[in-house]
């Protein structure tokens, strides 16, 4: 069997609050965005900027423990896997959203900038949790 590998980490700020529901089978998933800037030098010696926006989800007791500790603009690392769901709404157009699966959310910083928490992991988080 051949191998393969699906790894994110990432690090930036949460863009918007971790919003917490319940699957029909009563499963916690909470999901929130992350914001990632990056910079780089053009040739010409200009810093330019920009920022990537990365869906969150996070399943089960990860869940709660994020919609719990983790607020808007907290800096955090988040490492987990992507996942793309498809879907078709009622008029029948298909949407796509990819987002990243979290198995581990460390808090490096609140909103307010001053340190956090430890570390918060899902050890059976599922990369994808159809129910």
């Amino acid at each position: 069997m051949s191998r393969s590998l699906n790894k994110v980490m990432l690090i930036g700020f949460v863009a918007r609050a971790p919003e917490m529901r319940h699957t029909p089978a009563g499963k916690p998933v909470t999901t929130f965005s992350l914001a990632v800037p990056r910079a780089w030098e053009t040739p010409e010696g200009d810093v330019r900027t920009a920022t990537e926006g990365f869906n969150i989800v996070a399943w089960r007791s990860l869940a709660e423990a994020c919609h719990a500790a983790v607020g808007k603009g907290a800096h955090v690392y988040v490492e987990g896997a992507l996942q793309t769901r498809t879907w078709r709404d009622a008029e029948g157009h298909r949407h796509d959203r990819t987002e990243i699966v979290a198995a581990e959310v460390i808090l490096l910083s609140g909103a307010s900038g001053r340190d956090a928490s430890p570390a918060m992991a899902e050890d059976d988080s599922p990369v994808s949790d159809p129910t």
